[in-house]
């Protein structure tokens, strides 16, 4: 039998057990997660791609590309790259210094896969929180689209607060009970709360929504 028929069903049979959560499995069917080849990269896009639309996010990234002629650029040469023509591309000063962020990371610390795949996911947070830009949730969704990690629930994400919300109509007044009770529910997901995470997003057709709020240094 097919390994990958085999795994989807484990995690379809192990989510089923919430009923309302087996209601969303039988709308949206089966999801798969692929891993991406370059972190630093990634990591980038994620930070050029906040708080704006999809198709402004992917008209950015493409002129980023273009200042190299269409390739990959080398950490190195992010780094390299002058202020004012990262900035030319339609960034913002602030993500401007928090690619660079990145780019200078991967150079002095590393962040492959290698490196990270010898980490928990608490460590994987830890190690790059570090750098000024890249918060919790920035993280998280590395964790999920480019490790593949397959047991993260990103709790301060808007999309999966509001619509664990309305499916399990949850009084959202205090924060702090609200909270208690997303990582109550959330528990019983585990070791697939990526999934679940992911059946949240699509039960409300959202996007991740939370935006890091990352203190300055």
């Amino acid at each position: 039998m097919d390994s990958y028929f085999v795994f989807t069903m484990q995690y379809v049979s192990h989510l089923s057990r919430d009923k309302k959560l087996k209601k969303l499995i039988e709308q949206h069917g089966t999801f798969t997660l692929k891993k991406q080849k370059n972190l630093c990269l990634y990591l980038c896009y994620s930070i050029m791609s906040q708080q704006l639309s999809t198709k402004v996010a992917k008209v950015i990234r493409q002129r980023f590309l273009d200042l190299w002629s269409g390739k990959e650029p080398t950490p190195q040469q992010i780094v390299d790259m002058p202020f004012e023509k990262l900035r030319g591309i339609g960034m913002s000063n602030a993500k401007v210094s928090y690619v660079q962020n990145v780019a200078r990371f991967e150079i002095e610390k590393g962040m492959d896969h290698k490196k990270l795949s010898k980490l928990g996911n608490e460590e994987v947070i830890e190690y790059l929180t570090q750098i000024k830009g890249v918060g919790r949730w920035t993280t998280e969704m590395l964790l999920m689209f480019a490790l593949c990690r397959e047991d993260v629930f990103a709790l301060d994400d808007l999309g999966i607060q509001n619509a664990m919300i309305g499916l399990y109509k949850i009084n959202s007044k205090d924060k702090k009970k609200l909270r208690e009770e997303l990582l109550r529910i959330s528990r019983k997901w585990s070791p697939y709360r990526t999934y679940a995470c992911m059946y949240m997003w699509r039960s409300k057709d959202n996007a991740p929504l939370k935006q890091d709020k990352k203190k300055t240094k």
